[in-house]
């Protein structure tokens, strides 16, 4: 099938449009089974808007009054652009930031994927279009087995709020047992940043630690050293919190 044609045939159309179908399909079930807000029927009409946007503008071609060596001057090939572009603020929608966490990244770069495979099959491109379909599954579906065995940097907040004066002096550091920046280095830790706070009418003293190590993946529950402080002398409560974590 060649690339927009002059004068399509209603059944090359209809191709076109199965296939855009297809494509936004098997990628939306990706998205789907990883409870992702972009799912199955998100990713359909996506490409398949994108798809008849570009069927549309091939229609268009003969009515512009050019000649066939003027088309590339053709004014209805920004009705095509304009959707690409559109997309963005679909992709703005799903992209979440709480905090350290942000969500919603990888489902803003599969709808801006998903537009362009519908504007390559729309434009009678099935091959190229496929052919980036099946790409496109392969980086949603395998890749992330291979993110989760490459080490990142990760990071968390370590929080230890003491009780007032202990052993005749006030709480601080010195108080606990524990020398807790040794403690992070035995486990793989290493504190880059800390911070107290004193006050209270008992004279309470937080200890706050930003805590950074690199792993292949973040472990569902906090070090062992954390229960260990928990259960100081004097220590009134322990809190530890990991950060700086993306979503897809």
């Amino acid at each position: 099938m060649d690339a927009m044609p002059l004068h399509p045939q209603w059944s090359d159309l209809l191709i076109r449009l199965i296939v855009a179908v297809c494509a936004g399909a098997v990628i939306g079930l990706n998205r789907t089974e990883r409870g992702r807000p972009a799912g199955l029927r998100t990713t359909i009409l996506v490409c398949l808007a994108a798809a008849i946007a570009m069927i549309q503008a091939n229609l268009l071609l003969a009515t512009t009054g050019k000649t066939p060596d003027s088309f590339s001057i053709a004014d209805v090939l920004r009705y095509p652009l304009g959707i690409l572009s559109g997309i963005g603020f679909i992709g703005a929608g799903v992209i979440l930031r709480r905090g350290d966490l942000v969500t919603g990244v990888t489902t803003a770069a599969t709808m801006w994927m998903v537009t362009v495979l519908g504007l390559a099959i729309g434009g009678g491109q099935l091959l190229l279009g496929s052919a980036g379909a099946i790409l496109t599954v392969i980086v949603l579906w395998l890749l992330p087995f291979l993110e989760r065995l490459m080490p990142r940097d990760r990071s968390a907040t370590l929080s230890i709020e003491l009780t007032g004066d202990l052993a005749g002096e006030p709480a601080g550091e010195g108080a606990l047992k524990v020398d807790v920046p040794a403690t992070l280095a035995a486990g793989g830790y290493r504190a880059v940043r800390r911070s107290a706070t004193y006050g209270g009418e008992e004279g309470s003293v937080s200890h706050v630690y930003e805590v950074r190590w690199r792993s292949a993946r973040l472990e569902p529950q906090e070090p062992a050293f954390v229960g260990e402080l928990a259960h100081q002398a004097g220590v009134r409560r322990v809190s530890w919190a990991t950060h700086n974590q993306t979503g897809a």
